[in-house]
């Protein structure tokens, strides 16, 4: 199989994102396919037994077992690091798989993480419930408040862990500020960039170490597969993850990492195209809303509290936003009325998708807790597909009516 050599990797680097995302990581196997190949193998054979002693003992390039290497996610994994503008990448099973990874393999006993109050349920549950049984150490903040992340700092703390868009509340974290800061105390900076992937927001660009996928989301985008990824620096990448990775085994299948890789090449059209479309159908719903006493939480309106951050983060502000209603019985209404809109707890997906967080995402929080991080029963959040907007204007339209708005 024909591997990107030294020269080309210069050459893919220097490629535009839209080359990248079809192009970049490509090997080429003496079949000369134009589409990645497929390898579905759990091991590999060897010409004698000096080869794979030398492979063993990283000594000679090579695959030595698929949950350490595989063709197919080897291409994914080199070409999100390009579009990341990373200098390596490793798949994962999924993206709570990703986050668990990014952070466990760098956190020990008597460390502290500091993270975002508001975050995906799972991810709020691995720094409230799974890091304290390790003994880490855990502070959760409002990560609007810049001062906030200065004065959760202990001489233990190791890791900032936040989402920016945060789901579901669209809380945007400055980026400049909090990983300058991480960077001069040491810190390592840990982002979820799912509500955006690198179509949208690079946090690199800003001073991220490591920005953490769930590629179900955005970089598949049609609902087909699981999968996560992890980006960093070489040595973050293959001395500290790599070891975690390669001996707790949550590697991404071969067969999903190559549906990710065909999502791939139409992710910058369809994350720019849905955020059109999700910047259209909010500022249809933005005054209703409001007259109704509701709230609206979407980066992309100059209402949202961080409007002026999230658009010089962003090249666009993304397919999902959320807003808030009376409370969980009008905004199950809403759900039940909807026509063409599919009830669904996904996001990133070319249909538009909405949900209850409350009783869906963050119903294994307690009320008290869903409180504490913004999510309210009156909120829903709503994915905006590809979808002619004017479609999804007019459900939303009937199914709000329905529900007395």
């Amino acid at each position: 199989m024909k591997k990107t050599t030294g020269t080309d990797r210069k050459i893919t680097q220097a490629w535009r994102p839209a080359t990248q995302a079809i192009r970049g990581g490509t090997w080429r196997s003496e079949h000369g396919e134009t589409s990645e190949a497929l390898f579905l193998t759990s091991g590999y054979t060897y010409d004698d037994a000096a080869t794979v002693a030398a492979r063993f003992a990283g000594e000679q390039d090579g695959m030595t077992y698929s949950r350490l290497q595989n063709p197919t996610v080897a291409m994914l994994e080199e070409r999100i690091a390009l579009m990341e503008g990373a200098e390596a990448c490793r798949a994962q099973a999924s993206g709570m798989a990703a986050m668990t990874a990014a952070l466990l393999c760098q956190l020990s006993a008597g460390d502290h993480c500091v993270a975002a109050r508001a975050a995906f349920g799972s991810c709020r549950w691995l720094v409230d419930h799974l890091l304290p049984r390790f003994g880490i150490e855990t502070t959760v903040i409002d990560s609007a408040d810049n001062a906030a992340w200065e004065q959760a700092i202990r001489p233990n703390t190791k890791v900032f862990f936040f989402e920016s868009p945060a789901n579901p509340t669209l809380d945007i974290v400055d980026l400049d500020f909090v990983c300058g800061l991480a960077s001069s105390r040491g810190i390592t900076t840990v982002v979820d960039n799912a509500f955006c992937s690198p179509a949208l927001q690079r946090p690199m660009e800003f001073g991220a170490d490591v920005v953490a996928y769930s590629a179900t989301k955005l970089m598949d985008g049609q609902g087909r597969v699981l999968a996560g990824a992890v980006c960093g620096t070489d040595e973050f990448i293959n001395e500290i993850l790599l070891p975690f990775q390669r001996n707790t085994g949550p590697n991404c299948a071969p067969f999903n990492a190559w549906v990710v890789l065909k999502g791939l090449e139409t992710l910058s059209l369809r994350a720019h195209k849905q955020s059109e479309n999700a910047l259209t159908l909010g500022q249809f719903m933005e005054d209703r809303i409001a007259q109704s006493g509701g709230t609206m939480l979407h980066p992309g309106l100059a209402s949202h509290p961080r409007y002026d951050l999230a658009v010089k983060q962003m090249d666009a502000c993304g397919p999902i936003f959320s807003f808030v209603v009376e409370g969980r019985k009008q905004a199950h209404a809403i759900l039940d009325a909807l026509n063409l809109i599919d009830i669904s707890n996904n996001i990133g997906d070319a249909r538009s998708l909405m949900c209850h967080p409350a009783s869906t995402t963050h119903a294994g929080m307690s009320a008290e807790e869903r409180l504490e991080m913004g999510v309210q029963e009156g909120m829903l959040r709503i994915n905006v597909g590809l979808e002619d907007v004017e479609d999804l204007i007019e459900d939303m339209d009937q199914a709000m009516k329905a529900a007395g708005l």
